[in-house]
């Protein structure tokens, strides 16, 4: 494991709240509405403006920990072929 790789994991174990999804402000409405894919689907509920300002945070922890998760597999990506390459 290189020191990236401990670094990126470091970082992700640090996300401590996530959520998946958008969020969209309903015109003319009190409340927001956040979409999900799940399942084949577009799952939606209705969000209270008093919880936006924590859903926003926490979609943005789970957008940062799936960049992080896709440089971490880019770093094993690129160690496995130095790996096979070793072998030949």
């Amino acid at each position: 494991q290189t020191q990236k790789m401990k670094r990126l994991l470091e970082r992700m174990e640090a996300i401590e709240r996530m959520e998946r999804g958008t969020l969209c402000q309903m015109g003319g409405r009190p409340h927001y509405n956040h979409q999900t894919w799940r399942g084949g689907g577009n799952e939606v509920r209705y969000v209270p403006k008093s919880e936006v300002t924590e859903l926003k945070k926490d979609i943005t922890g789970y957008q940062l920990f799936t960049k992080l998760a896709e440089q971490y597999a880019d770093e094993v990506i690129r160690q496995s072929r130095r790996a096979r390459k070793r072998k030949k």
